[in-house]
């Protein structure tokens, strides 16, 4: 975009106040925590939808943020298109008799390490300026994770001209210890263009975040990549699909090293055990599955097959239409009133997938004046949602009630409803969430709670519900959200509820209103799955007995399983490197499980993701205790047998 002399103004006058009295300052302000953009791109005359791309949805938003940031009463005139459209109206309302701008918090030199970092914020997190306390801390009260500081941290170092691998090295709990990391590579930065604009002189080194990278190496013989997928996460440049060749090169680095095989294809049903295609060595393999989300065996029950293709040949592959325009078939009713009844809740509604539920519930439901408390190591689909949902967002320690206790506290003071989420089994972890506390702090402090159940359905409680019911709560938590490509043996998501709260999900969650739902058949099969759970329950209790006996034989054998207490078993292992060899070695051996590296998990946190089905045998469980025995001994987990 070019600038038209006149039409940005002077740095001078955005500083201190002359643009209208801050009116100007604080409506872009707005806007710019509103929409992610710079500052810089919101110039007087950029139009709203035309240039800027704000839709009808976002722009209310805008003016709701703006009438709640000068207390206006009166309605802004319609037809405001352009930025300075809006900034007039707002000049003109506040020169209205008795009408009073408010005070905008002071701000450092334009260009300056502060002002560079604290306009970076707001562009990444959607918070205005006077929301940003400089020792506010980024998870609890800003609800910073690690990934948007590495997006904060990677535009603040191009802007500032500081090197660009500080994304995945600088760390930090508040803006003002971000200021400090990032201070002494700011001076080495100016120590350079002194250096070298005075004669005499030598170029100060500036710190190498590469400089500490391990140089051992590989089983290729290879000097040892030590980057990990984090890495690439800000990697710019002006071809967009130039950060695609980098990580391409890294990833067949990886595949080469037999470290990285995600995504095998399989070539039978995922049972037990199950035929894969392995890519890296070009031939089909037999492995014992420990790999699978089918904790009851559903996926290949002959009841749930039969009725899938029973209403596959009567209803067609598809319905091609979202619920409301044409796709809604009966099964999809049929479905949404047996699974209320299944979680015991008055009603239900049925996403396109789990992570449509996740996404859909908590944009539809939170707005940017209200607040969403989130579990740190809560799913990706959760982050997600409330990233869209523009609320205010925060993050308590995993599990920490003591924390959330503060947090909510904090958030007595503002203005606008609350939303806990939390994880009722944590994926990549096996533990539950403290449900009991999370009832009651909510009570305490006027909040309301959602429950994801993607993996506590059909696992937790005695009839298998989840998590409310593991622990005797039914009825207490507002929401309970679950995936169906789990236990349930088929996809999809859905949510429960009271009626009108599902109801007014059903019209303003946009993964339900403009996406095409299940297909019929696939509906069919989760509700016979719903029968068999039911009709069967000596399912859990095989599943239970699996997961115990595999548990004790690995905590025998020193693993650290964290505190699981689900049908997930974490073999925590900490660095990548040796995480990525262990899962490498396990394969080797013909055991298939996951391999969690970042982003499944933060740096330093690797491990391996064992899932336990009721479909195993005993046999399974001893040979498998006894390949990953045989595995750790190898890559130094466990020490040896010595």
């Amino acid at each position: 975009m070019t600038y038209v002399t006149g039409d940005r103004p002077d740095s001078h006058d955005r500083q201190t106040g002359q643009d209208g009295g801050g009116v100007q300052r604080q409506v872009v302000d707005i806007i710019a925590s509103r929409t992610l953009y710079d500052e810089s791109y919101l110039l007087p005359d950029s139009h709203f939808e035309a240039e800027l791309g704000i839709d009808s949805v976002i722009f209310e938003s805008i003016l709701a943020s703006v009438k709640e940031q000068f207390s206006l009463v009166a309605p802004l005139p319609s037809g405001l298109v352009t930025v300075g459209d809006l900034v007039r109206a707002v000049e003109q309302a506040c020169q209205a008799p008795g009408a009073d701008v408010p005070r905008r918090a002071d701000t450092a030199p334009a260009g300056s390490l502060l002002e560079v970092v604290v306009t970076t914020t707001m562009r990444h997190t959607q918070y205005q300026r006077g929301q940003l306390a400089p020792g506010a801390d980024f998870e609890s009260e800003l609800g910073i994770d690690s990934v948007v500081l590495a997006s904060i941290v990677a535009d603040a170092a191009r802007e500032l001209g500081l090197p660009p691998g500080l994304a995945g090295t600088v760390t930090a709990t508040s803006l003002d210890e971000l200021v400090e990391a990032l201070r002494p590579y700011h001076q080495g930065r100016h120590r350079v263009d002194q250096a070298l604009t005075e004669p005499g002189r030598g170029a100060a080194p500036v710190p190498d975040e590469r400089a500490a990278q391990e140089r051992t190496t590989d089983g290729l013989g290879l000097a040892w990549d030590g980057r990990s997928m984090k890495d690439f996460v800000e990697e710019r440049d002006s071809d967009l699909f130039a950060k695609t060749r980098s990580f391409g090169r890294y990833l067949r680095r990886r595949e080469a090293e037999r470290l990285y095989w995600y995504g095998m294809p399989l070539h039978s049903r995922c049972s037990n055990r199950a035929v894969i295609f392995d890519e890296l060595e070009g031939r089909e393999r037999e492995f014992l599955m420990f790999a699978s989300n089918n904790y009851l065996g559903l996926a290949n029950h002959p009841k749930v097959i039969e009725a899938i293709c029973d209403a596959t040949h009567r209803y067609g592959a598809t319905h091609t239409g979202s619920r409301f325009i044409g796709g809604t078939n009966m099964l999809h009713k049929e479905l949404e009133r047996r699974l209320a009844a299944f979680k015991q809740r008055p009603a239900c509604i049925v996403y396109p997938g789990g992570y449509a539920a996740n996404i859909g519930a908590i944009s539809a439901l939170v707005k940017s004046y209200d607040t969403v408390v989130v579990d740190k190591l809560n799913h990706m689909s959760i982050v997600d949602g409330a990233r869209l949902s523009g609320a205010t967002r925060r993050i308590y320690q995993h599990n920490d009630m003591a924390d959330l206790e503060r947090i909510l506290k904090r958030c007595d003071e503002e203005p606008g409803g609350k939303l806990i989420v939390a994880d009722g089994v944590f994926s990549m972890h096996g533990d539950i969430c403290d449900l009991p506390e999370i009832v009651r702090l909510a009570k305490e402090h006027g909040a309301r709670v959602m429950i994801d159940d993607a993996h506590s359905t059909g696992v937790l409680g005695r009839r298998g519900s989840g998590t409310a019911e593991h622990f005797g709560l039914k009825g207490e938590v507002d929401l309970e959200l679950g995936t169906m490509s789990k236990t349930l043996a088929g996809m999809g998501g859905f949510v429960v509820g009271d009626e009108e709260v599902v109801e007014y999900l059903r019209f303003y969650s946009n993964s339900y209103v403009f996406a095409a739902n299940i297909p019929a058949g696939v509906a069919a099969g989760l509700i016979a799955s719903i029968d068999v759970i039911e009709s069967e329950p000596e399912r859990i209790t095989k599943l239970w007995h699996n997961i115990r006996l595999l548990q004790s034989q690995l905590a025998d054998a020193g693993f650290d399983l964290e505190n699981t207490r689900s049908a997930i078993l974490p073999l925590v292992i900490g660095d990548e490197r040796k995480a990525m060899e262990m899962g490498r070695a396990v394969r080797a051996r013909g055991l298939y499980c996951q391999t969690v590296v970042f982003p499944g998990v933060p740096l330093g946190d690797a491990r391996l993701r064992v899932s336990v089905t009721s479909e195993h045998t005993p046999e399974d469980l001893e040979t498998a205790a006894g390949i990953f025995v045989e595995a750790g001994r190898e890559v130094g987990v466990l020490p040896s047998a010595g």
